[in-house]
């Protein structure tokens, strides 16, 4: 039997499903925030509150902006107008050229523009590959795109998609990943690109009984959300992974582990808020992966017997509570998030200070 936690991120990465596109997660996401978000209200010389560039099904795209003091934005694609209005706006572009990724720049009249793509990037071999970038921060600034990645397993990368992050500048890799599921399902990697283990359950004793309900299941997730804060492979994989973000100014840096959901989302998660950006968008950007992975869950789900489906399904789901659960250990084990990330991941104030600089737009 599969540990329980990883049962149903293991069972997810042998099958192929088809890719779904999910609502953008922005800044105007509600419901949710942390006890220390959205304290910083500096100025920025970005006007945009909101910005989003969705892809569908079609292959057209959808923009949405709010610049608020703003007369006039124009949107750029591939150096040509294609999208013009007022402070805020809604445009559909169709019929551009074949890309690896389509970017748009969001020009107001006045402040500083922004540069977007799509967060979701579609390969043949993942349905959870996405952009870390594109959000707005409680200072104004907003996150850059096209330099850190977030994704599901990289086992089934096509060679169509190893040349498409080749050319997307992919050069640093963080496997996420026990042991057993980096020796059943190996990385393949894009050439030139340097792969780093970081283990968030090394050394775990943890998991290993299957969940017998769906509430031994719920809770089952949730202690997993607080051993990748407080326990030491996590403490030490995280660490790993904000230093090679922090150092490498090259960038095009990605981490993963099976489903791209859970350790990743605790990545993301945790990047995200040190950068400053708002807890009810880090919770929207965290709940995605329901709609990016819905797909493969319900084809997971379709082939077991009812009662172990019910089992299942809270370890195929992203919710609330288990993120909720992962911020809950930074307050009881180190009191607050800086403290979370000196202590615990050893990026003190200056690092965090570079690291803002570095990724940090406005």
């Amino acid at each position: 039997m599969k540990k329980a936690l990883l049962a149903a991120t293991v069972v997810a990465s042998t099958l192929t499903v088809a890719v779904v596109a999910a609502p953008a997660a922005s800044a105007s996401a509600s419901g949710w925030d942390l006890p220390w978000g959205g304290r910083h209200h500096g100025h920025s010389s970005i006007p945009f509150t909101e910005a989003t560039v969705t892809t569908g099904a079609d292959g057209a795209y959808t923009l949405k902006w709010n610049a608020k003091g703003t007369k006039r934005v124009e949107i750029k694609a591939n150096g040509k107008v294609v999208a013009k209005g007022g402070a805020q706006g809604e445009a559909v572009v169709g019929g551009l050229p074949a890309a690896d990724r389509q970017w748009f720049d969001f020009e107001p009249d006045r402040g500083q523009g922004l540069r977007l793509a799509d967060r979701l990037i579609k390969l043949e071999g993942t349905v959870n590959f996405r952009d870390a970038g594109g959000y707005r921060t409680t200072g104004g600034q907003w996150v850059k795109m096209g330099e850190i990645y977030r994704s599901d397993a990289l086992n089934k990368l096509t060679d169509n998609d190893l040349g498409k992050l080749q050319r997307l500048r992919v050069k640093t890799i963080f496997d996420l990943r026990m042991e057993s599921e980096r020796t059943k399902d190996a990385d393949k990697v894009p050439a030139g690109a340097h792969y780093v283990v970081a283990d968030v359950f090394a050394g775990s004793g943890s998991f290993q009984v299957m969940p017998r309900t769906p509430d031994e299941a719920v809770k089952a997730m949730v202690d997993a959300e607080k051993a990748m804060v407080s326990g030491e492979g996590g403490k030490k994989a995280y660490a790993q992974v904000f230093e090679g973000v922090e150092r490498d100014r090259d960038r095009g840096v990605l981490f993963h582990c099976t489903a791209g959901k859970d350790r990743t989302g605790w990545a993301n998660a945790s990047l995200l808020t040190a950068l400053g950006v708002p807890g009810e968008t880090v919770m929207a950007d965290y709940l995605a992966s329901n709609d990016y992975r819905k797909a493969a869950n319900d084809a997971i789900l379709s082939h077991l017997p009812a009662a172990q489906a019910a089992v299942y399904k809270p370890m195929l789901d992203v919710r609330p509570e288990y993120l909720n659960a992962g911020y809950e250990e930074v307050r009881s084990k180190f009191g607050s998030f800086d403290d979370y990330l000196e202590n615990g991941l050893g990026i003190d104030g200056r690092e965090l200070k570079q690291l803002k600089k570095d990724l940090l737009v406005g």
